[in-house]
């Protein structure tokens, strides 16, 4: 009898623990997604774009161009390290990098519906401005153009170290918790790939130690095999693919 009431004390315990882990894992999920990154000042063009309950900083590149990126970037990306390589990799294009809500400035708090309804904002109030579009995402920032380019006139839509979903990630990461259940930002690329007809180059990172080969592999699968391409980076992982020697070519050869 005492080992049975030793067996249910310790039965307690771990679903107590389970609990508490799960709870956590709840309350602070939008912290282990997005990571804002400060204010960087450094004589780079930059406006205020206004949306729905915030204010956007958005730098801008190369103006006047007919052809226009926008560029949204990985959760903890610090846009202005961007700005050299981008300018000169680029000069066809205007590019727009944004910053999303509590990143770099601009106001406000990020979460799923929010970055979805600004990239909206952004589109349209740049496109006026250009003859074409074409959204470029990285990380984090791939299920933002994703869902992007499958409510807009994207041309062409490139996404770097992307993954199916998240809810897809964490699941795999944290088999034991309904993350189902808990999860508020999903960002559900797969589910949209189908309805984008846009030209999409998918760039993998071969030792990508945060999005697993197969996550992208599956995102590449579900749009239209005449209109996706995908490259392998071999020797890189998920936050130093854009060293690798053909990864600016790639994305150029792509654009034009």
């Amino acid at each position: 009898m005492k080992s049975v009431a030793v067996l249910k004390r310790i039965v307690l315990i771990l679903f107590c623990v389970y609990m508490i882990a799960l709870a956590v894992l709840a309350y602070f999920q939008r912290s282990f997604l997005y990571f804002p990154t400060p204010s960087v000042q450094n004589g780079m063009k930059e406006i205020d774009l206004h949306v729905k309950e915030a204010t956007l900083k958005v730098i801008v590149l190369n103006e006047g161009r007919k052809k226009a990126i926008l560029y949204f970037g990985g959760n903890a990306e610090v846009l202005a390290g961007n700005i050299a390589s981008f300018g000169a990799h680029f000069k066809d294009h205007t590019l727009y990098l944004a910053h999303y809500r509590g990143y770099g400035g601009s106001s406000g708090v990020p979460t799923e519906q929010s970055l979805y309804e600004d990239a909206l904002v952004l589109y349209d109030t740049f496109k006026k401005s250009h003859d074409e579009v074409a959204v470029v995402g990285r990380s984090i920032g791939s299920g933002v153009a994703t869902y992007l380019a499958s409510k807009r006139d994207v041309k062409k839509l490139v996404l770097i170290t992307p993954f199916d979903s998240v809810e897809k990630l964490a699941q795999e990461r944290f088999p034991i918790f309904p993350i189902g259940l808990i999860l508020q930002d999903k960002h559900d690329s797969l589910s949209r790939a189908g309805a984008i007809q846009a030209h999409v180059c998918i760039l993998i990172a071969q030792k990508d130690e945060i999005v697993p080969n197969e996550n992208s592999i599956r995102l590449y699968r579900g749009f239209d095999p005449a209109k996706v391409s995908q490259k392998v980076f071999e020797a890189v992982g998920h936050n130093d693919i854009h060293r690798a020697k053909a990864y600016f070519s790639t994305i150029e050869h792509f654009l034009m």
